[in-house]
């Protein structure tokens, strides 16, 4: 069981305080000297994962285990009077903003009166998480193998007869969808959003690890063993 940081999107931070998320899906590392995750022939999907990459074999470390406890970075703020100071050097008594949150509501700190910089999730300190993820399974697949049941977890909620597409109404184009008419299709919207620029999108239908949790609104020094 290790302790490690996570970093969630806005729109996933929302659903992961709703519940409507339990799943994530990240592409699978490749060994630094194939030619990426979507070349790779899968010879064994246990936790061991074994890689046949032009015609050589390699272990592929999928950076997730049952029993692994996940603290969730996401983007924040603190007051002003921070702004000069690193994250590193804060001492856990500063009131924090959490961006994803509409109200701009503090996690258990005093109402912040004046507003310091945008500071990206990847900085967030391990004191500052209110999110904790217990890893409760670990699958390999190929991106386009996600089914509906498995679409839905991903955060891709029922609302109406179709799903709703997480963070597509952050998109200036009105002319972009906020729903879709299945599960898996909004999931496939969701998931060019983050990685299609990186060239992971959809169609290159990479190796990803698809990891299972569940989740506790604490954060993870406070969360159960």
């Amino acid at each position: 069981m290790t302790d490690r940081p996570i970093l969630f999107s806005g729109p996933m931070v929302r659903a992961l305080l709703a519940g409507t998320k339990t799943q994530t899906r990240r592409v699978l590392s490749a060994p630094k000297w194939s030619t990426g995750p979507a070349d790779m022939e899968l010879c064994d999907d246990g936790i061991d994962a074994i890689a046949r990459i032009s015609g050589c074999f390699a272990k592929v470390n999928l950076g997730f285990a049952v029993g692994d406890r996940l603290y969730v970075r996401e983007a924040w703020r603190s007051h002003a009077a921070y702004d000069d100071i690193s994250p590193a050097a804060m001492g856990g008594d500063e009131a924090i903003l959490y961006v994803a949150d509409d109200a701009h509501q503090t996690w258990g700190y005093p109402a912040i009166t004046k507003l310091g910089r945008f500071r990206q999730g990847m900085h967030m300190p391990r004191w500052a998480s209110r999110l904790t993820i217990a890893v409760s399974e670990v699958r390999v697949q190929r991106l386009q193998d996600i089914g509906e049941e498995d679409a839905i977890a991903e955060g891709c909620a029922p609302l109406g007869s179709e799903f709703l597409i997480p963070g597509q109404y952050l998109y200036s184009d009105p002319s972009k969808p906020r729903t879709a008419i299945s599960a898996t299709s909004a999931y496939e919207s969701l998931w060019n959003q983050i990685n299609e620029a990186r060239g992971y999108g959809w169609d290159a239908n990479p190796w990803i690890v698809a990891v299972s949790f569940t989740v506790e609104h604490r954060n993870i020094d406070e969360a159960r063993p």
